[in-house]
């Protein structure tokens, strides 16, 4: 998961929820100080949420794009149920769909999703490609998650059925290095944590596992693809991801510095790759 350094929004920056057709989602949304260039949707990765993008929002929205960081069902501030089929990557992609229409979509709204995000956001396209001017898929792959990744997923999924979810998270904290236990504001992230539906970690954690390989049916779609990661990845390495940029025929950006969680590892750095693609469209 992504570990922001700090939950607290910029000023240019306000949280409320968004009314869609699929219910209401908690975001965050900062607006440009100036015209508008157009609209951006972001969706966080797995264990995370809107905050992992608190650091992009200000340079977005300076950039001229309104950004709206969004929680999916069942993630921190936004409800959800404890049934893992309301977490299908179909359910969420509508919700996806139901987020751009909100926000005006169309035909307008650039969309970025990171990790498990970028998965969904992919799967919403799949489903409508109406509503979007871009999308970018932020150190997302092709398929499912390499083995390491798989097995950790299947002993938190196997431990979530069992334990609480305060005892999975003590369990977590004990095996995380020193140095990221000190990078981020560790209460903050608990309590995030413990907002999560057990369901949905469940439910999209099986998902980031069996992922099928959709390269093919998403270049086959008229829609700008920005490719954009860490120079390094231990979720779908970075080869693997530089093939997938160039089967969708995508822009792409490798963000020096940086690792899987390019939003919170190089923000500033990041930001000017995703505002320079928008810019270019």
């Amino acid at each position: 998961m992504s570990r922001p350094h700090t939950f607290t929004p910029p000023p240019c920056a306000h949280a409320h929820q968004l009314r869609t057709s699929r219910g209401d989602f908690a975001v965050l949304d900062a607006s440009p100080p100036g015209a508008v260039r157009g609209t951006a949707l972001l969706l966080p990765g797995y264990m995370g949420s809107k905050e992992d993008f608190v650091a992009l929002l200000e340079p977005l929205s300076a950039a001229g794009y309104r950004t709206v960081a969004v929680d999916g069902r069942g993630q921190y501030e936004t409800d959800g149920t404890d049934r893992q089929e309301d977490y299908a990557q179909g359910e969420l992609a509508r919700d996806v769909l139901a987020q751009a229409t909100a926000l005006d979509g169309a035909g307008t709204v650039h969309l970025l999703g990171h990790s498990l995000g970028g998965q969904i956001a992919r799967a919403a396209v799949l489903l409508d490609a109406s509503p979007f001017r871009s999308l970018t898929l932020m150190s997302s792959g092709p398929a499912e998650v390499v083995e390491a990744q798989r097995l950790k997923v299947k002993v938190l999924g196997d431990a979530l059925a069992t334990l609480s979810m305060a005892q999975v998270w003590e369990a977590m904290r004990a095996l995380d290095p020193p140095e990221e236990v000190a990078s981020a504001d560790g209460e903050a992230l608990r309590r995030r944590w413990l907002r999560h539906r057990p369901a949905q970690l469940i439910a999209t954690g099986r998902g980031l596992a069996t992922e099928p390989d959709r390269v093919a049916e998403l270049a086959a779609v008229p829609l700008p693809v920005h490719v954009l990661s860490g120079e390094r990845d231990d979720t779908w390495p970075v080869p693997l991801l530089d093939d997938m940029a160039r089967r969708l025929g995508a822009h792409r950006s490798r963000i020096a510095g940086a690792e899987h969680s390019p939003n919170t590892d190089r923000p500033q750095e990041t930001a000017v790759a995703i505002a320079a693609f928008w810019d270019s469209l």
